[in-house]
């Protein structure tokens, strides 16, 4: 075999890894392929025999690119004067989670309301805490990467840990089924336009939170009233059953268009979160491949 050939099958048996690592400091798919096409692109720049560690290597590449879109992304955010957020990009998959990449990509389950907590970190903090507390990468690795001593470096993955702990979303329901139960009976509450049925499937508090897209600005409605009121005003939809990093989830179309991708967290059988993306555009990108629109 070809040295070609051989260096890019090792780097394919990395791949996984290395776009699970990326979707968790990034929140986005498209931005953790383009990390880990830039590793590729090192990698083919160097002499291999010289990585003692390939994955260890890799994964170092891969969060240096990282830590570098997160900077940018946050002096982005600090020239604009409405600082709002979207939601992060999530995973969408089959009803039936059946896609063995997909699983990959969210084997140890990353929540889009982790992703969203997440987003609150500082760069440094969030590449810390990913790479130590889900990856175990020792601190002595951390802190070259974010040009901190390894104590430094512990403070702020601790640092980190205290803000997503302090956020940290509810624990959805194992059962799967049941959980998408509730979902169904949320949807049809809605076609049927029975205000009383939706507001016994919220939890009082539940928290609904929806990106709008660039036009508009993202909003968070809370309380079970408000989240019923919202529900019954998009009845009609044709509804599509998928699921959202790993939680039930749907795609509403109207006339084989998408017009929502909604995640349900449910606990106890009730919702107690929901998240939305209402960018037509935005949701037609992330369900390409999962959901057949017509057009």
């Amino acid at each position: 075999m070809a040295a070609d050939d051989l260096l890019s099958r090792r780097f394919e048996q990395q791949r996984p890894q290395l776009r699970a690592v990326a979707y968790r400091m990034l929140g986005s798919v498209a931005d953790a392929e383009d990390a880990v096409q830039n590793a590729w692109v090192r990698l083919s720049r160097v002499e291999p025999d010289e990585i003692a560690n390939l994955g260890g290597w890799l994964t170092t590449v891969v969060a240096r690119e990282a830590l570098h879109l997160l900077r940018s992304r946050r002096r982005r955010r600090e020239e604009l004067v409405d600082t709002a957020t979207s939601l992060p990009d999530p995973v969408v998959s089959t009803a039936e989670g059946d896609d063995p990449e997909q699983q990959a990509l969210l084997a140890d389950s990353v929540s889009l309301a982790l992703l969203v907590v997440l987003e609150s970190l500082t760069p440094a903090e969030r590449v810390a805490f990913v790479l130590h507390d889900m990856f175990d990468l020792p601190f002595d690795e951390v802190a070259r990467l974010v040009d901190r001593t390894p104590a430094a470096a512990r403070q702020l993955a601790s640092r980190a840990r205290r803000r997503v702990r302090g956020a940290e979303p509810p624990t959805p329901d194992e059962n799967g089924t049941a959980q998408r139960a509730v979902v169904d009976a949320f949807y049809a509450a809605a076609n049927a336009g029975n205000f009383t049925a939706l507001v016994r499937l919220l939890d009082p508090d539940v928290v609904f939170r929806a990106d709008y897209g660039p036009e508009r600005p993202p909003a968070v409605h809370r309380g079970a009233e408000t989240v019923a009121r919202q529900a019954r005003a998009s009845r009609g939809a044709e509804i599509h059953p998928v699921l959202v990093n790993g939680l039930p989830g749907v795609v509403a179309a109207r006339s084989g268009r998408p017009v929502s991708l909604m995640a349900f967290t449910v606990v106890a059988g009730r919702i107690v979160e929901i998240d939305g993306i209402r960018d037509t555009d935005r949701v037609r990108r992330l369900t390409a491949g999962v959901v057949p629109f017509s057009g």
